[in-house]
């Protein structure tokens, strides 16, 4: 049986790793590197898988989810809601009400954009409690790839930059297992460290993502909805568009959902979160020391454009 090596590529440095040991280890005509675009990333990811493709001689193939069919589902349940159906196991009434419906109508069209496609046809944006965003735009996505190649004749082998020392929920992570029929995983790096990644792409003269030197962490969604405080702050100076961005995003999904309310970060301010400013609230927030009553001066005395790196790249 054919056996093909699938590598997952988000731009950060652990999947450039990944990405790197398995060009080494099985070439590349046995190897497909595939990006799950969300949609809600900085241009510098784009910009540095192109980098990548140029400096390694290899494809990474886009994968971009789609819910125009899911839209013109909702469209089509809210036209024919009525107003007198009632919830099976409450019995109270689940309604639009004709104003709700011409709100949400007017703005429930595909963008083309995943993330916020997502969310307009949920109504509402993921949360800590209800991630959906990951396994609508990531995994699913990987795995019908994955399948389609399983379909095709071949047995799998996907390569996931996953390291123990990332966090709680990873540090049980697995070398490798069976995840279905003809489909394994291989997590090469569980044992290293940050500094153990960095060290070997540099090795190998590949630079890092630019965004590890502009003060992130973390490569992916910009902002995650889980973003931390520092990074934020550091969004908001460096990269106020992306603020600007979410902001215009929650008025769209604040159309489209039924109650007229919605928060990129979760907000218990309802009416806050019915303005749709959670977003401008939780930079303010940032910008204040620890209890979130004062505001942190020497913070904003950092230059935007200085080289910051919490993996200390810019020394």
């Amino acid at each position: 049986m054919k056996k093909i090596h699938v590598v997952s590529v988000s731009g950060g440095k652990d999947s450039t790793a990944t990405l790197l040991l398995a060009l080494e280890r099985v070439g590349r005509k046995n190897m497909r590197a595939i990006f799950c675009d969300t949609g809600n990333e900085h241009q510098a990811v784009y910009e540095y898988l192109f980098y990548l493709e140029q400096a390694l001689d290899i494809q990474i193939d886009r994968l971009k989810a789609d819910f125009s069919e899911q839209i013109a589902n909702k469209r089509m349940f809210i036209a024919r809601d009525k107003r007198t159906r009632r919830d099976k196991k409450t019995g109270r009434k689940v309604r639009w009400t004709n104003k709700a419906k011409r709100r949400a109508l007017a703005v429930l069209h595909p963008t083309g954009n995943p993330f916020l496609d997502l969310c307009i046809w949920k109504g509402r944006f993921p949360s800590r409690k209800g991630q959906f965003c990951t396994e609508e735009l990531k995994r699913n996505m990987a795995v019908a790839y994955q399948i389609d190649l399983v379909d095709a004749g071949y047995r799998v082998i996907s390569w996931q930059g996953v390291r123990r020392d990332e966090s709680e929920n990873r540090r049980n992570a697995k070398l490798a297992e069976r995840i279905g029929p003809r489909m394994h995983a291989f997590r090469p790096l569980v044992e290293w460290t940050a500094l153990d990644v960095f060290n070997y792409c540099a090795q190998r003269s590949i630079q890092p993502n630019p965004l590890y030197l502009q003060g992130c962490s973390r490569v992916g969604c910009m902002p995650c909805i889980n973003v931390s405080k520092d990074e934020l702050r550091t969004i908001s100076q460096r990269w106020p568009n992306e603020v600007e961005r979410i902001a215009e995003w929650e008025r769209l999904v604040r159309l489209a959902s039924k109650p007229g309310a919605a928060s990129f970060f979760y907000d218990t301010d309802a009416e806050r979160a019915r303005k749709g400013g959670s977003v401008w609230a939780r930079v303010e927030w940032s910008r204040t020391t620890r209890g979130g009553s004062q505001y942190d001066l020497l913070a904003d005395l950092d230059e935007p454009t200085a080289c910051s790196s919490a993996y200390g790249l810019c020394e």
